[in-house]
């Protein structure tokens, strides 16, 4: 992450810039090392060439690291040694290769596995993965992390591919339906009109409202297939660097009906997982929940925990402060299941069953909507042909009945 801030050196010079790390404490540590005193200091979406340059590593190659990593320090090797080995059985996977190099450099230099993750420009690596090392690191529980996240990234592959499997067939009717659809109005039906408007008759409101489109793609449609891709582009682009758009855009999201409980089911799910990980693990409840928090890709789901979190860490339950929060509020059974998790101290417990629970319920919901969605998407292409149809007929059929 990127942070901009504001401060003071030991000179008494003002300095102001931007900073890059995992979380704001740890920006605020680097800045203190570099000998300045910072008087504000908060995240920004700059754009800068890393954003450009890095990508995401994949879910199933994150799972494949942390999976071979933790079975070569389980059997004794040093960490140096086990990405060596890593680095030697991939060598034809270049970028992957580059990842591993680029780590083992700086593993070489002294530099701890946390660090020569956070600082490598190959791949963008998840926040609350980057802390989970930095912790295992420190309590000396590298490799049970380490499995538990690898057997983590390995099931959100998973469930990222079923979706991807079942959406692709409804998604081929409706590109198909559009494709159809369009040259229809735009090469075919101006063709079979074209003799009714020699005969100077007159044509039905809907025959006009089919020709009138015709007209219109036939004249535009290289302006709007620019116009619609620029819009996915600018789309894109604010909500990855404004951060109130995205947050606007992802309030609504919660808001709409299924949608809005499917979103909600991932995001409390994933959270509950990882903060019942991290307890198993042995890591303390606030830095717990403040690492589990960083995995919400929700902009008003994550601002409402991260404000809740910070009450955790002066001492508060973290039921009460969401509560008690300006935010979005979580759904209804997760805050009751939370409470009492905080009341029984049985919190990992109850939110890995929790997260059981909502992922079984999502995988349900999503069968259900996928199987409506087929019939409703040939519903849909059958009515787009059938108003084209009836736009040419009707104007024969006024023909037959003025020659009778």
């Amino acid at each position: 992450m990127l942070f901009k801030y504001k401060g003071i050196t030991k000179q008494g010079k003002g300095s102001k810039g931007t900073i890059e790390a995992s979380t704001i404490e740890e920006a605020k540590q680097k800045l203190k090392a570099q000998g300045i005193f910072y008087q504000n200091i908060q995240e920004t979406s700059q754009i800068n060439k890393k954003n450009f340059s890095q990508r995401e590593m994949p879910g199933p190659l994150l799972s494949s690291f942390a999976k071979e990593l933790s079975s070569y320090l389980n059997s004794g090797m040093s960490i140096l040694t086990a990405i060596r080995l890593i680095e030697g059985q991939h060598k034809k996977e270049k970028k992957y290769s580059s990842f591993l190099s680029s780590i083992k450099t700086m593993i070489e230099e002294g530099k701890s596995l946390y660090h020569a993750l956070g600082s490598q420009s190959v791949y963008h690596l998840p926040d609350f993965f980057l802390q989970s090392i930095n912790v295992a690191g420190q309590s000396g529980k590298m490799v049970p992390v380490l499995i538990q996240m690898g057997s983590f990234f390995s099931s959100q592959a998973k469930v990222k591919k079923q979706v991807g499997n079942a959406m692709a067939y409804p998604l081929f009717i409706f590109i198909v339906a559009i494709g159809m659809t369009g040259f229809l109005i735009a090469f075919v039906v101006p063709k079979i009109t074209g003799i009714f408007k020699d005969t100077g008759q007159e044509l039905p409101d809907i025959t006009k409202f089919v020709l009138s489109l015709s007209d219109f793609l036939s004249a535009n449609w290289i302006a709007l297939l620019v116009g619609f891709i620029s819009i996915i582009i600018i789309f894109k682009s604010a909500y990855k660097y404004i951060n109130s758009f995205k947050k606007a855009y992802d309030g609504l999201m919660l808001k709409v009906p299924v949608i809005g409980e499917l979103i909600q089911n991932h995001e409390l799910g994933r959270f509950s997982y990882i903060l019942g990980l991290m307890l198993n693990s042995g890591v303390s409840y606030a830095h717990a929940v403040k690492l589990a928090t960083t995995t919400f890709s929700n902009s008003a789901f994550r601002e409402s925990f991260e404000i809740a979190s910070e009450k955790v860490i002066e001492g508060n339950k973290l039921s009460h402060s969401l509560q008690r929060g300006k935010g979005v509020l979580p759904k209804r059974n997760f805050m009751q299941a939370l409470a009492l998790g905080e009341e029984s101290s049985e919190v990992a417990s109850i939110l890995s069953n929790i997260a059981q629970l909502y992922r079984e319920e999502n995988d349900d919901r999503l069968k259900l909507l996928l199987s409506l969605l087929e019939p409703f998407m040939m519903l849909f292409i059958g009515g787009v042909v059938g108003v084209i149809v009836s736009a040419m007929l009707l104007p024969i059929f006024s023909m037959n009945l003025g020659a009778s």
